[in-house]
């Protein structure tokens, strides 16, 4: 049995919400990831059974590993269509905010979401959750926000709405938030899940190889060079550094999702316990970081750029350049260094 997570006047409220409206909108963070993708697409296909009329709005395109998820064609990219986008948008009666916790993470979509005579409803599992939406279900300690979009699922009673397809991308979004169940995921409760989804028909070994197999020649061959030529071990502090600049990936025809999971690579090596990823973005120089053990990168990612996470895979954004960006990274490790040295201990 699931622990009741989500408190009941939630349930109730959100329940009322999905009763009384039809026209309803899925939004979910920039450059969306696993997590965000399958739990928007997750929440699609339960809202298509129950008959209502549904859109997904992305700020930015997604990797090519994620497109194989039903609905996955529908999904309206604000970059692309964007007014298409806003449209959806104005014209919702409900609007779900899903994986992020401040508009400004979903860039362009923000203004529209914010101004929408719509009721909102927030669902997700990221730290200070803001106070933008009619209903907030916050809830950090989940590892994922497609977990709680199938807790929210079940908690409403309504386990016989969940198809496989809408099983599958609760099942990968689960999946790519815990680094294919490596991190974020010694909770009993996620595998009693993972058996569930099981029962409606998903093929587990599927979905890892459809976002874990298929990556682009350019994408193994980038990988190579970072690990060659750009990784930075810093073996006093158990720390690992991989920086890319936009020269470097254009160089290797670099396309949207190729950089995701390198910052996982560096901590397969031995005493190696923090790992960052830093590579320049569009407009901002990107921060990715993972650890090993009890070492909080969210508490790192906060404290040097205002970014945040949990306690083994954070993030965080400079605006600046690459070199600015690294320089306040190795600057910072002093200060670490003793929670670095435990964590290896331990």
């Amino acid at each position: 049995m699931l622990n009741k997570i989500i408190p009941e006047n939630s349930i109730q409220q959100a329940q009322k919400l999905i009763d009384k409206y039809d026209r309803i909108v899925i939004v979910t963070h920039v450059s969306p990831d696993g997590d965000a993708i399958g739990s928007s697409l997750g929440l699609y296909h339960f809202l298509l059974e129950l008959g209502k009329s549904v859109n997904v709005v992305v700020p930015n395109n997604f990797p090519g590993f994620l497109k194989w998820m039903k609905g996955a064609k529908e999904i309206v990219v604000a970059e692309w269509k964007e007014n298409l986008a806003r449209e959806v948008v104005e014209a919702a009666e409900l609007i779900f905010c899903l994986d992020f916790n401040a508009l400004k993470r979903i860039e362009r979509v923000a203004p529209w979401v914010e101004k929408a005579s719509a009721k909102k409803v927030l669902i997700d599992h990221h730290l200070d959750p803001g106070n933008f939406c009619d209903l907030t279900i916050s809830h950090p300690e989940i590892s994922s926000t497609s977990e709680l979009i199938f807790r929210f699922i079940c908690r409403m009673g309504m386990f016989e709405y969940v198809d496989r397809e809408c099983a599958e991308c609760i099942y990968a979004g689960m999946m790519t938030d815990t680094g294919a169940f490596t991190f974020n995921s010694n909770s009993p409760q996620i595998y009693y899940i993972i058996s569930e989804l099981l029962e409606k028909g998903i093929d587990k070994d599927r979905i890892y190889d459809k976002v874990y197999n298929h990556y682009t020649e350019s994408r193994i061959r980038l990988q190579g060079y970072i690990l060659y030529e750009k990784m930075k071990v810093f073996e006093e502090y158990n720390t690992a550094l991989i920086t890319l600049s936009a020269e470097e990936q254009k160089r290797f025809d670099g396309r949207k999702g190729d950089t995701e999971g390198f910052v996982n690579i560096p901590t397969s090596i031995d005493k190696v316990i923090f790992s960052a990823f830093i590579r320049e973005d569009e407009n901002m120089i990107k921060i990715s970081l993972r650890s090993k053990g009890n070492f909080p990168t969210n508490q790192f990612a906060s404290t040097i750029f205002n970014g945040g996470g949990h306690l083994n895979a954070s993030g965080g954004e400079y605006y600046g350049t690459l070199e600015e960006a690294v320089a306040l990274f190795e600057n910072a490790l002093p200060q670490f260094k003793g929670q670095l040295q435990e964590t290896v201990k331990a």
